[in-house]
């Protein structure tokens, strides 16, 4: 038989397997199928539902020619239009045995993690019509209900720091557009921005830039959090309650550097992306449910690890998926993450290209993690 790595939520970076456990392809398929498997569980004897399966990708960087803004760049429409073509073409097609085997389903949707486009955070009237061109490719490619756009899923995003840093401008306000037309959402924030909704027993939170802000620091934030923590601790009650259901939560700044000392007043905080008070207050406020992943991007590698609250790295906690570019304008290597999620166990594989997805292959690695209905 032959034999894959298999992560069980190990910490990995770049693109190379990191803490190991190496088990046989048939105990990385039991991990995923374990709900299949099991009776007398939340379902009673009823067959448990299929999985919940969704792509994550993040930064995309839809980026406009600097000399005819009315164009997008050549590199940013041929490495979108891959990606696009890609996560069109996956279902139904096989894992490679080296990524623990398998067949793609049918996802639920596309999660973007942020830096849809590449302009938004440039001021000027050059800097706006570029913006203008990369938001209107970015739609045409990525429509929320997978009926119209050239994706054939719908899809749910987040802004990052490329698409306005202070939610300001042409992207913000077509996520907030499109979060009105958005229909079966569970929760909608007073500012459009953010939103939740249902896939299954699984319940979904977009969350925007970076989570935040806690009431008692007063001190300014680099990146506007607009009222995403309250939006969180109320949705959560809400909708989750103490009901453990899985809970997925997507941002877009990783999270891992600010997970430091709260230091209200530390003049530094002023130049972090994310005030580590804010991190902090993140943490409390889910730290009693049942969240199965963080996902995020920004950075512009991969990278799996646990998250305590406190720490950068830890052996435990919470899991954390940080997504690589899924189609920079910059460099051939992209990759986005596949993730099926069934009564609590979650499995995660990752698609790769070398070539601008001019071809892909499975990363030939497993991040697994079971038994968290608790």
């Amino acid at each position: 038989m032959k034999r894959v790595s298999a992560t069980v939520l190990s910490p990995a970076s770049n693109r190379s397997p990191s803490s190991s456990l190496v088990v046989s392809r048939r105990d990385v398929l039991a991990a995923s199928a374990a709900a299949v498997a099991t009776t007398g569980n939340c379902f009673g004897n009823e067959t448990p539902p299929d999985p919940v399966a969704f792509f994550l990708v993040g930064d995309t960087h839809y980026f406009a020619n600097k000399d005819k803004p009315q164009q997008l760049d050549p590199r940013s429409r041929r490495m979108t239009t891959g990606l696009v073509n890609t996560l069109n073409a996956l279902p139904g097609t096989s894992i490679s045995e080296a990524a623990g085997g398998g067949t793609v389903a049918i996802p639920k949707g596309v999660i973007h993690a942020g830096d849809l486009i590449d302009s938004g955070d440039k001021n000027g009237r050059q800097w706006e019509a570029m913006q203008r061109t990369e938001w209107e490719a970015f739609e045409s490619d990525f429509g929320i209900t997978g009926q119209v756009g050239r994706l054939r899923y719908p899809t749910f995003e987040v802004h990052g720091n490329h698409d306005g840093p202070q939610a300001r401008g042409i992207a913000i306000d077509g996520i907030i557009a499109r979060n009105h037309k958005r229909t079966g959402l569970t929760g909608r924030s007073a500012s459009g921005l953010h939103c939740s909704w249902d896939w299954g027993p699984v319940h979904l939170v977009n969350l925007g830039i970076v989570v935040g802000q806690v009431p008692e620091v007063t001190q300014r934030r680099r990146y506007a959090p607009m009222n995403s923590l309250d939006f969180l601790v109320a949705d959560l009650k809400e909708h989750v309650g103490d009901s453990r259901r899985p809970v997925v939560i997507t941002h877009h700044i990783d999270l891992a550097r600010y997970s430091r000392e709260c230091k209200a007043d530390d003049p530094d905080n002023l130049n972090r992306e994310w005030h580590p008070c804010d991190v902090r207050g993140f943490y409390n406020s889910i730290r009693d449910y049942n969240v199965v992943a963080i996902l995020h991007g920004h950075t512009h590698v991969r990278n799996v690890l646990h998250w305590d609250g406190k720490s950068t790295r830890s052996d435990q906690g919470i899991s954390v998926f940080n997504v690589d570019n899924s189609a920079h304008f910059h460099g051939g290597k992209q990759a986005f993450f596949y993730f099926e999620i069934s009564n609590g166990n979650i499995l995660v594989r990752e698609c790769s290209t070398n070539d601008g997805w001019e071809s892909y292959q499975w990363t030939p690695q497993v991040w697994s993690r079971s038994n968290q209905l608790g």
